[in-house]
């Protein structure tokens, strides 16, 4: 699914300009491997870090000639998140900040660690399966998007069925963002987003929090990037589960919305 009409592939120098094409070489060459970023913000994750790392070591991506870098971010955990990550030793790179600052401030800093050419985000609450990464990638690869969302609400995969409140509030947040980015997203607030290195370097992201998903939306459509969206399936938990995202974060998401819609 494309989601947006957006055609001007995004100089990060430039703001979006008349319809261009996609050339064949700017596609990322399937003879030629390249290197992919997995960054895991994780706070506070204990319970489930060591299965989630497990299923992204388990991910075969040879068949698009890619190889990966597992980068997890311990956002000041307390609870031995640490510790079950520093057993997979030199197969996941780690940076640890020594007080929880939030999930924008973590993949601030997996960004900016990343060495490849694409760039993937994986929660660490299992939400979201490893196994589908192929899904976001193959348009990044195939030269049809610089940014793709993974979609909970497109698309025939199975959804662990929660909250209403969650679900409406999630329709309105990406409502509006669509409103000042010109998309037709349907789900920005997804957790599973990947990006081209060019893409998410061209923007500077100043969110700490979930306010980082509409300030990075918003951001790269007015750089011009082209977004896709797929359809996922999403394991949702619940609060007695960890899940950690609150009312007070959509407030802050409606705010950043309304400051980056209109003053970039």
């Amino acid at each position: 699914m494309v989601a947006s009409p957006r055609s001007e592939r995004g100089n990060p120098g430039s703001s979006p300009g008349p319809a261009a094409t996609l050339y064949e070489s700017e596609r990322l060459p399937r003879n030629m491997k390249k290197l992919i970023s997995i960054v895991i913000p994780v706070y506070n994750e204990g319970k489930y870090i060591r299965e989630v790392i497990e299923r992204v070591e388990a991910v075969d991506l040879e068949p698009l000639n890619l190889e990966k870098e597992i980068i997890a971010v311990n956002d000041g955990s307390t609870d031995g998140t640490g510790d079950e990550i520093l057993k997979f030793g030199g197969r996941v790179r780690v940076i640890n900040q020594l007080k929880n600052r939030g999930k924008g401030a973590a993949l601030r800093r997996g960004f900016a660690a990343a060495r490849g050419d694409i760039i993937i985000i994986q929660d660490a609450d299992l939400e979201y399966d490893p196994t589908e990464y192929s899904n976001l990638l193959e348009p990044i690869i195939d030269g049809r998007a610089d940014v793709v969302y993974g979609s909970r609400f497109v698309g025939h995969k199975p959804h662990r069925v929660l909250f209403f409140w969650h679900y409406l509030g999630n329709r309105f947040l990406t409502f509006l963002s669509n409103l000042f980015s010109n998309l037709n997203l349907t789900d920005m607030e997804t957790g599973y987003k990947a990006f081209s290195k060019k893409a998410i370097t061209s923007v500077t992201l100043k969110e700490n929090r979930f306010g980082i998903e509409p300030e990075m939306t918003i951001k790269l459509a007015r750089r011009g990037w082209h977004f896709y969206e797929v359809g996922v399936s999403y394991q949702g938990r619940d609060y007695s589960e960890g899940k950690k995202i609150n009312w007070r974060d959509g407030c802050r998401a409606l705010w950043v919305i309304f400051r980056c819609g209109i003053f970039g």
